[in-house]
Protein backbone atom coordinates (compact mmCIF):
# COMPACT_ATOMS: atom_id res chain seq x y z
CA UNK A 1 0.00 0.00 0.00
CA UNK A 2 1.34 3.35 -0.63
CA UNK A 3 2.34 5.29 1.55
CA UNK A 4 2.60 9.19 2.00
CA UNK A 5 5.48 10.98 4.12
CA UNK A 6 3.41 14.01 4.63
CA UNK A 7 0.84 13.95 7.82
CA UNK A 8 -0.42 14.78 11.30
CA UNK A 9 -1.81 13.56 13.96
CA UNK A 10 -2.88 14.58 17.85
CA UNK A 11 -3.78 12.17 20.55
CA UNK A 12 -4.96 13.85 24.11
CA UNK A 13 -5.35 11.48 26.63
CA UNK A 14 -7.25 12.12 30.01
CA UNK A 15 -5.95 10.20 33.61
CA UNK A 16 -6.16 10.87 36.84
CA UNK A 17 -3.18 12.09 37.23
CA UNK A 18 -4.39 14.82 34.42
CA UNK A 19 -3.89 15.05 30.59
CA UNK A 20 -1.22 14.73 27.81
CA UNK A 21 -1.04 15.58 24.50
CA UNK A 22 1.40 13.94 21.56
CA UNK A 23 1.48 15.98 18.39
CA UNK A 24 3.76 14.15 15.47
CA UNK A 25 4.47 15.88 12.23
CA UNK A 26 5.52 14.16 9.03
CA UNK A 27 7.29 15.69 5.93
CA UNK A 28 9.32 14.35 2.89
CA UNK A 29 12.86 13.31 3.58
CA UNK A 30 15.53 10.95 1.62
CA UNK A 31 15.57 8.89 5.15
CA UNK A 32 13.94 8.64 8.59
CA UNK A 33 14.71 11.17 10.41
CA UNK A 34 12.89 11.79 14.03
CA UNK A 35 12.92 15.04 15.94
CA UNK A 36 12.04 15.23 20.03
CA UNK A 37 10.26 17.88 22.07
CA UNK A 38 9.86 16.82 25.68
CA UNK A 39 9.43 18.26 28.88
CA UNK A 40 12.68 17.63 30.71
CA UNK A 41 11.12 15.07 33.48
CA UNK A 42 10.11 12.50 30.63
CA UNK A 43 13.38 13.06 28.36
CA UNK A 44 14.49 9.35 29.71
CA UNK A 45 11.66 8.05 27.58
CA UNK A 46 12.94 9.44 23.80
CA UNK A 47 14.81 6.01 23.24
CA UNK A 48 11.50 3.76 23.39
CA UNK A 49 10.21 6.69 20.75
CA UNK A 50 12.63 6.24 18.55
CA UNK A 51 12.48 2.90 18.73
CA UNK A 52 8.55 2.55 18.00
CA UNK A 53 9.23 5.09 15.33
CA UNK A 54 11.96 3.32 13.46
CA UNK A 55 9.76 0.03 13.77
CA UNK A 56 6.48 1.60 11.69
CA UNK A 57 8.38 4.10 9.39
CA UNK A 58 10.98 3.93 6.90
CA UNK A 59 11.48 7.62 5.60
CA UNK A 60 10.32 11.09 6.64
CA UNK A 61 11.20 14.08 8.74
CA UNK A 62 8.92 13.06 11.60
CA UNK A 63 8.77 15.53 14.63
CA UNK A 64 6.78 14.55 17.70
CA UNK A 65 6.02 16.78 20.76
CA UNK A 66 4.82 16.13 23.75
CA UNK A 67 2.73 18.38 26.96
CA UNK A 68 1.28 17.42 29.86
CA UNK A 69 -0.47 18.26 32.59
CA UNK A 70 -1.30 18.03 36.40
CA UNK A 71 -4.06 17.69 37.87
CA UNK A 72 -3.87 19.87 41.61
CA UNK A 73 -2.94 17.90 43.80
CA UNK A 74 -1.90 14.93 41.69
CA UNK A 75 2.17 15.06 42.05
CA UNK A 76 3.37 15.15 45.00
CA UNK A 77 6.66 17.45 44.99
CA UNK A 78 9.73 17.53 47.17
CA UNK A 79 13.04 19.23 47.48
CA UNK A 80 16.46 17.38 46.27
CA UNK A 81 18.16 18.33 49.62
CA UNK A 82 21.46 17.57 48.47
CA UNK A 83 21.22 19.43 45.53
CA UNK A 84 19.54 22.35 47.36
CA UNK A 85 22.27 22.61 49.89
CA UNK A 86 25.16 22.59 47.28
CA UNK A 87 22.98 25.44 45.41
CA UNK A 88 22.78 27.34 48.27
CA UNK A 89 26.46 27.00 49.08
CA UNK A 90 27.20 28.12 45.47
CA UNK A 91 24.82 31.53 46.32
CA UNK A 92 26.38 32.18 49.58
CA UNK A 93 30.15 32.76 47.70
CA UNK A 94 28.14 34.97 44.97
CA UNK A 95 26.63 36.63 47.68
CA UNK A 96 30.08 37.63 49.14
CA UNK A 97 30.49 39.07 45.74
CA UNK A 98 27.33 41.08 45.34
CA UNK A 99 26.37 44.20 47.03
CA UNK A 100 25.13 43.72 50.60
CA UNK A 101 21.21 45.53 49.42
CA UNK A 102 21.55 42.04 47.16
CA UNK A 103 18.79 39.64 48.33
CA UNK A 104 18.54 35.96 47.35
CA UNK A 105 14.61 34.97 45.72
CA UNK A 106 13.95 31.67 47.77
CA UNK A 107 11.47 31.38 44.54
CA UNK A 108 14.15 31.41 41.96
CA UNK A 109 16.21 28.73 43.88
CA UNK A 110 13.60 26.76 43.08
CA UNK A 111 13.06 26.98 39.64
CA UNK A 112 16.87 25.72 39.51
CA UNK A 113 16.45 22.65 37.44
CA UNK A 114 16.13 19.29 39.73
CA UNK A 115 15.69 21.29 42.95
CA UNK A 116 11.81 20.14 43.06
CA UNK A 117 11.45 16.52 42.46
CA UNK A 118 8.09 14.75 41.26
CA UNK A 119 7.28 11.12 43.20
CA UNK A 120 8.80 8.61 41.39
CA UNK A 121 5.24 6.34 41.64
CA UNK A 122 3.50 9.18 39.06
CA UNK A 123 6.83 9.80 36.95
CA UNK A 124 6.67 5.83 36.27
CA UNK A 125 2.87 5.76 35.67
CA UNK A 126 2.73 8.99 33.21
CA UNK A 127 5.91 7.70 31.58
CA UNK A 128 3.92 4.52 30.85
CA UNK A 129 1.01 6.37 29.77
CA UNK A 130 2.85 8.85 27.34
CA UNK A 131 4.10 5.93 25.65
CA UNK A 132 0.65 4.10 25.10
CA UNK A 133 -0.36 7.67 24.00
CA UNK A 134 2.76 7.67 21.52
CA UNK A 135 1.50 4.52 20.30
CA UNK A 136 -1.76 5.38 19.55
CA UNK A 137 -0.66 8.92 17.99
CA UNK A 138 2.19 7.42 16.13
CA UNK A 139 -1.19 5.01 13.96
CA UNK A 140 -2.73 7.70 13.90
CA UNK A 141 -0.25 9.22 11.33
CA UNK A 142 0.34 6.25 9.74
CA UNK A 143 -3.33 5.94 8.73
CA UNK A 144 -3.39 9.64 7.54
CA UNK A 145 -0.19 8.87 5.53
CA UNK A 146 -2.10 6.08 3.80
CA UNK A 147 -4.77 7.58 3.31
CA UNK A 148 -2.39 10.82 1.56
CA UNK A 149 -0.51 7.92 -0.12
CA UNK A 150 -3.85 6.23 -1.95
CA UNK A 151 -4.20 9.39 -3.91
CA UNK A 152 -1.25 10.20 -4.65
CA UNK A 153 -1.20 6.18 -6.23
CA UNK A 154 -4.73 7.60 -8.60
CA UNK A 155 -2.78 10.51 -9.48
CA UNK A 156 -0.15 8.74 -10.87
CA UNK A 157 -2.18 6.09 -12.40
CA UNK A 158 -3.73 8.72 -14.44
CA UNK A 159 -0.87 9.93 -15.50
CA UNK A 160 0.40 6.57 -16.66
CA UNK A 161 -3.26 5.78 -18.71
CA UNK A 162 -2.43 8.71 -20.17
CA UNK A 163 1.52 7.68 -21.03
CA UNK A 164 0.45 4.73 -22.47
CA UNK A 165 -2.13 6.43 -24.73
CA UNK A 166 0.29 9.04 -26.43
CA UNK A 167 2.98 5.96 -26.87
CA UNK A 168 0.21 3.82 -28.22
CA UNK A 169 -0.92 6.76 -30.57
CA UNK A 170 3.22 7.43 -31.78
CA UNK A 171 3.44 3.61 -32.80
CA UNK A 172 0.17 4.13 -35.01
CA UNK A 173 1.38 7.72 -36.80
CA UNK A 174 4.86 5.58 -37.23
CA UNK A 175 3.88 4.36 -40.76
CA UNK A 176 1.92 7.22 -41.53
CA UNK A 177 5.07 9.25 -41.07
CA UNK A 178 7.55 7.56 -42.67
CA UNK A 179 5.36 7.14 -46.08
CA UNK A 180 4.68 11.24 -45.86
CA UNK A 181 8.48 11.63 -45.33
CA UNK A 182 8.41 9.19 -48.56
CA UNK A 183 6.37 11.30 -50.70
CA UNK A 184 8.05 14.91 -49.62
CA UNK A 185 11.28 12.95 -50.76
CA UNK A 186 9.61 12.38 -54.08
CA UNK A 187 8.05 15.43 -54.49
CA UNK A 188 11.50 17.20 -53.83
CA UNK A 189 12.82 14.90 -56.82
CA UNK A 190 9.89 15.90 -59.26
CA UNK A 191 10.43 19.96 -58.34
CA UNK A 192 14.23 19.73 -59.31
CA UNK A 193 13.31 17.61 -62.23
CA UNK A 194 15.87 15.41 -61.03
CA UNK A 195 16.36 12.19 -62.59
CA UNK A 196 15.07 9.48 -59.85
CA UNK A 197 17.62 7.14 -58.86
CA UNK A 198 15.63 4.36 -57.19
CA UNK A 199 18.83 3.11 -55.34
CA UNK A 200 19.21 6.60 -53.66
CA UNK A 201 15.69 6.91 -53.28
CA UNK A 202 15.91 3.45 -51.31
CA UNK A 203 19.02 4.56 -49.39
CA UNK A 204 17.20 7.78 -48.41
CA UNK A 205 14.25 5.96 -47.16
CA UNK A 206 16.48 3.30 -45.44
CA UNK A 207 18.02 6.32 -43.76
CA UNK A 208 14.69 7.97 -42.86
CA UNK A 209 13.04 5.04 -40.82
CA UNK A 210 16.69 4.44 -38.78
CA UNK A 211 16.18 7.87 -37.73
CA UNK A 212 12.52 7.50 -37.20
CA UNK A 213 12.70 3.84 -35.72
CA UNK A 214 11.46 4.42 -31.65
CA UNK A 215 10.10 1.42 -31.71
CA UNK A 216 12.93 0.55 -29.18
CA UNK A 217 11.75 3.40 -26.90
CA UNK A 218 8.03 2.80 -27.14
CA UNK A 219 8.75 -0.59 -25.82
CA UNK A 220 10.63 0.63 -23.13
CA UNK A 221 8.34 3.27 -22.20
CA UNK A 222 5.50 0.42 -21.98
CA UNK A 223 7.68 -2.17 -19.91
CA UNK A 224 8.07 1.14 -17.34
CA UNK A 225 4.68 1.92 -17.39
CA UNK A 226 4.14 -1.43 -16.23
CA UNK A 227 6.60 -1.62 -13.95
CA UNK A 228 5.83 1.60 -12.23
CA UNK A 229 1.93 0.08 -11.71
CA UNK A 230 3.53 -3.17 -10.11
CA UNK A 231 5.28 -1.10 -7.86
CA UNK A 232 2.66 1.09 -6.57
CA UNK A 233 0.57 -2.19 -5.48
CA UNK A 234 3.58 -3.20 -3.42
CA UNK A 235 4.16 -2.64 0.38
CA UNK A 236 6.53 -1.33 2.49
CA UNK A 237 8.95 1.56 1.48
CA UNK A 238 8.82 2.24 -2.16
CA UNK A 239 9.56 6.18 -3.35
CA UNK A 240 12.97 5.25 -3.74
CA UNK A 241 12.15 2.36 -6.39
CA UNK A 242 9.51 5.25 -8.33
CA UNK A 243 12.13 8.01 -8.25
CA UNK A 244 14.51 5.72 -10.57
CA UNK A 245 11.53 4.70 -12.49
CA UNK A 246 10.73 8.54 -13.17
CA UNK A 247 14.39 8.82 -14.50
CA UNK A 248 14.33 5.67 -16.68
CA UNK A 249 11.27 7.17 -18.24
CA UNK A 250 12.42 10.55 -18.77
CA UNK A 251 15.29 9.63 -20.78
CA UNK A 252 13.15 7.21 -23.07
CA UNK A 253 11.42 10.79 -23.17
CA UNK A 254 14.08 12.58 -24.33
CA UNK A 255 15.20 9.83 -26.35
CA UNK A 256 12.46 9.73 -28.63
CA UNK A 257 12.00 13.72 -28.92
CA UNK A 258 15.71 13.34 -30.06
CA UNK A 259 14.59 11.38 -33.00
CA UNK A 260 11.43 13.16 -33.78
CA UNK A 261 11.27 13.74 -37.83
CA UNK A 262 8.06 15.62 -37.36
CA UNK A 263 6.22 18.28 -35.11
CA UNK A 264 3.43 15.70 -34.31
CA UNK A 265 5.85 13.25 -32.70
CA UNK A 266 8.14 16.25 -30.37
CA UNK A 267 4.98 17.28 -29.00
CA UNK A 268 3.83 13.79 -27.74
CA UNK A 269 7.20 13.55 -26.43
CA UNK A 270 6.69 16.92 -24.34
CA UNK A 271 3.67 16.08 -23.24
CA UNK A 272 5.04 12.38 -22.67
CA UNK A 273 8.00 14.62 -20.74
CA UNK A 274 5.08 16.82 -18.74
CA UNK A 275 3.10 13.76 -17.57
CA UNK A 276 6.71 12.40 -16.08
CA UNK A 277 7.65 15.80 -14.47
CA UNK A 278 3.96 15.42 -12.60
CA UNK A 279 4.36 12.02 -11.21
CA UNK A 280 8.27 12.76 -9.95
CA UNK A 281 6.99 15.75 -8.20
CA UNK A 282 4.33 13.49 -6.42
CA UNK A 283 6.86 10.31 -5.79
CA UNK A 284 9.06 13.00 -3.63
CA UNK A 285 6.56 12.67 -0.88
CA UNK A 286 5.66 8.50 -1.21
CA UNK A 287 7.84 7.03 1.37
Amino acid sequence: MTQSMTAFARKEVQRNWGSLVWEIRSVNHRYLEPHFRLPDTLREMESALRERLRQQLSRGKVECSLRYQLNSGADSLSINQDLLENLLLVCDQVQELLPKTAKLNPLEVLQWPGILQSSEQDMSELLEDGLDAFDLALQELIASRSREGQELAQLIQQRLDAMSKIVEKVRDLLPTILERQRQQLLDKFADLQLELDPQRLEQEMVMLAQKADVAEELDRLDTHIIEVRRVLRQNGSIGRRLDFLMQELNREANTLSSKSIVAETTQQAVELKVLIEQMREQVQNIE
